[in-house]
């Protein structure tokens, strides 16, 4: 695309940080807009944004309308986000949440590949665009028909029953934050995505800068980190049918710090990538556990705006801190990132901990 439009190839961060403006905006503004047309209608508009944008793609002939497609692309993404996990977590079991997540690690593996397959047979990077908002636009059909079923589960005219002894809620777009409890689930999805952001972004650099790995071989290796997402979150469904979102969210952390401290460990670098892949295992099933965990934390009344509030801290996390850490580990030492890493991880467990006891009234 660079060479195409005559840009330095630096500029593709400039379109990452207008999506993820965009993420976190529409995130916290979610709630408003589905209380008021409701959840369908929510992901057709915002399924319709993110394909036009990806069409534009296509289209744009310059580099400056990658900016402005960007905007609907950040927009509706962030929209789809909060809403579909708010309802996903209001209406179905904890495996529904995690299957939910399985999938997008299948779309975030599936995206590279076909733009690889469309490359590698001749065709142009806009055949990639096209082809993901073709699949969009068929998205958006589907959702459209399926319209009369997300209206059965929800009535966004009407207001939500208030729970037993609890005031009722305040819709301002920050009323969430009153619950108490609310500023640590926040800094826990904050922790989460700056992990799970920076093993994906500078994975391979740490392999290749600390490891010694060869870049093209290090760049195969980190696909073995959104394996072990996708992989353990196909598990993790099955196995929150026997226990509860908490010990699912424990365990991950647990393992997690495991994958941490054997790349810390002085082993063949084999056991690097072991590593990576681990970390993955254990970070799979923590965030849609924290998820599925809002409307028991928030109530119902509140659950939608805290959902929209939490997607906003989590893209805040993956927008602000690979970027700061990727300035730390090539200024001084990408040796410094399981340190990094491993901080972050014991502070999520911290959180973790802390968390029921502040919902204290959460059925755990």
């Amino acid at each position: 695309i660079n060479a195409e439009l005559s840009v330095p190839v630096g500029h593709a961060g400039y379109i990452s940080i207008v999506v993820s403006c965009g993420t976190i905006v529409s995130s916290i503004f979610s709630h408003r807009v589905i209380r008021k047309i409701g959840t369908g209608k929510v992901l057709v508009i915002s399924v319709s944004m993110t394909a036009a944008a990806l069409l534009g793609f296509y289209f744009s002939p310059w580099f400056f309308l990658f900016i402005i497609f960007a905007v609907p692309l950040g927009l509706g993404a962030g929209a789809v986000d909060a809403a579909l996990n708010e309802f996903v977590a209001e209406h179905y079991a904890a495996k529904h949440m995690n299957w939910l997540h399985c999938f997008w690690g299948v779309g975030a593996m599936l995206g590279p590949l076909l733009m690889s397959a469309l490359l590698n047979t001749g065709h142009g990077w806009r055949s990639g665009y096209l082809s993901i908002s073709v699949i969009q636009f068929g998205l958006v059909v589907l959702l459209a028909f399926s319209l009369p079923m997300w209206k059965k589960r929800e009535n966004p005219l009407q207001p939500l029953p208030v729970q037993a002894g609890q005031a009722p809620a305040k819709q301002g777009l920050f009323a969430a934050f009153k619950v108490k409890g609310a500023a640590l689930a926040m800094s826990a999805f904050f922790l989460y995505t700056t992990v799970e952001s920076t093993v994906g972004l500078w994975g391979a650099s740490y392999l290749v800068g600390a490891r010694g790995f060869a870049p093209e071989s290090a760049a195969g290796w980190v696909s073995l980190f959104f394996l072990g997402i996708t992989a353990g979150r196909a598990i993790s469904g099955f196995i929150s049918m026997k226990l509860s979102n908490q010990t699912l969210i424990r365990g991950g952390i647990i393992v997690l710090v495991c994958g941490i401290v054997l790349m810390l460990l002085p082993l063949p670098d084999i056991f690097a990538v072991v590593a990576i892949g681990v970390i993955g295992l254990g970070l799979a099933p923590i965030f849609p556990s924290m998820l599925h965990q809002t409307p028991l934390y928030f109530g119902r009344d509140r659950a939608q705006a805290a959902m929209g509030l939490q997607m906003a801290c989590a893209y805040t996390g993956t927008t602000i801190m690979p970027p700061l850490f990727g300035q730390l580990f090539s200024r001084v030492s990408f040796d410094l990132m399981p340190y990094a890493l491993l901080i972050c991880g014991a502070a999520l467990f911290i959180f973790t901990l802390c968390l029921p006891l502040r919902f204290k009234n959460a059925k755990i």
